[in-house]
């Protein structure tokens, strides 16, 4: 018996492995002996230049073959004028390989550059510099500033909307819906934010040959899935432990908005590194008006239990501090490929944490999701939400 279970078992994994056998041999066969088969048309060289720094007497691109085809780069304009350049580590670049091509050029700060890059066959690339600013170097002092504007627009904001907690938890049980409610508008707005962040990154500076539309897509999937099944656990946990529902609910939100100001981080650092954000009060204000609203979210949850000062204050920094450590990365070391990547799983992060709070507020209300306080309250979140935007 035991002989036919286990002849069985391997007749199943045999089952399940040979469709894949058979795709790989046909690819094998198509990318070798059988390549003829696809060698009509002509396949068009494509790079991209995914980054421009300005480096004290020069000018240095790092320039990515995004193409279907090994490609040379011969030749560096600045401004439509030729210019001499070394090509590291160098010129020749297979598909998706990078170089960084450096170009000496006494350039002026916050004059508009536009820089070419010329390939064998004669094929120009090039991207325009609305304004350019010396590269950032990683520096005590700016380490410490990008830690001040993160704390400014993330920290701050979130702890000062935990302030509305103890107004929170002395209404009633249909205003409390209404701010549940309030709470899912205001995350939603959150992540259209981040996918539509993360679609303009990538239409900007990701070539077309990474779908970047795509491959927003899936990552936002993928995190909504992750995230739901850690979700998941994290409530059964909250049953078979001292840490209550609510708790469990205010952490999933703090994970979702740290995701998000995380990728706000991103994107602040490497707008200061590109010279084109300046930090003037009104716009601190705006994203602290913006971002206060984050602090209701997690607020909203924690006001049905009992008060813990340690643990809110807990929420608030993993739901804040994201923003100073997506600020050190933006301004050292941004990458488009990265900051789309961290939006997408930030807005798949909040998209989790709605359904979490959308069925909490159904159980509390007896399996009533369309009463006037719950539609009233995700209206509300979401027109909260865009009007603060409007500051920034």
């Amino acid at each position: 018996m035991e002989l036919n279970n286990t002849s069985s078992k391997w007749k199943v994994i045999a089952s399940g492995i040979i469709p894949f056998v058979f795709i790989i041999l046909m690819m094998v066969y198509i990318f070798g002996p059988g390549a003829d088969l696809l060698d009509f048309g002509v396949a068009l060289p494509e790079i991209t230049i995914e980054k421009v720094d300005f480096v004290d007497s020069e000018i240095q691109a790092t320039v990515r073959n995004t193409g279907p085809i090994p490609i040379e780069v011969v030749m560096a304009d600045v401004n439509d004028r030729i210019q001499p350049a070394a090509v590291e580590p160098d010129r020749f670049l297979e598909r998706f390989e990078t170089t960084l091509v450096r170009i000496p050029f006494e350039w002026n700060e916050a004059e508009p550059y536009t820089i070419g890059i010329t390939i064998e066959d004669g094929t120009r690339f090039e991207k325009k510099i609305e304004a350019a600013a010396p590269a950032l170097e990683l520096t005590f002092d700016l380490a410490i500033f990008f830690a001040i504007i993160g704390t400014y627009v993330g920290i701050i904001p979130v702890m000062i909307g935990l302030l509305w907690l103890p107004f929170i938890k002395k209404i009633s049980k249909q205003k409390y819906h209404f701010f549940l409610a309030l709470t899912a508008g205001l995350l939603l707005f959150l992540a259209i934010d981040s996918i539509e962040e993360a679609v303009e990154i990538s239409d900007e500076s990701l070539a077309d040959s990474f779908n970047g539309t795509l491959l927003v897509s899936t990552a936002v999937v993928l995190s909504f899935l992750g995230l739901y099944y850690s979700g998941n656990k994290l409530v059964k946990l909250a049953d078979s432990s001292k840490l209550t529902k609510p708790v469990m609910i205010a952490l999933m939100i703090s994970i979702g908005i740290g995701l998000h100001n995380f990728g706000e981080g991103l994107a602040i650092g490497a707008a200061v590194g590109m010279g084109s954000v300046a930090f003037s009060t009104f716009l601190i204000v705006g994203f602290a008006l913006h971002n206060t609203t984050e602090g209701i979210a997690i607020a909203a949850p924690m006001s049905r239990g009992k008060l813990m000062l340690g643990k809110l204050a807990a929420m608030g920094l993993i739901a804040g501090s994201p923003a100073i450590f997506g600020a050190w990365i933006g301004g050292f070391v941004y990458s488009p490929f990265t900051s789309v990547i961290f939006l997408a799983i930030g807005a798949g992060a909040i998209f989790q944490v709605i359904v979490v709070i959308l069925k909490w507020i159904q159980e509390e209300s007896d399996k009533n999701l369309s009463s006037l306080a719950v539609i009233s309250g995700f209206a509300a979140g979401m027109l909260v939400m865009y009007l603060t935007s409007i500051l920034i």
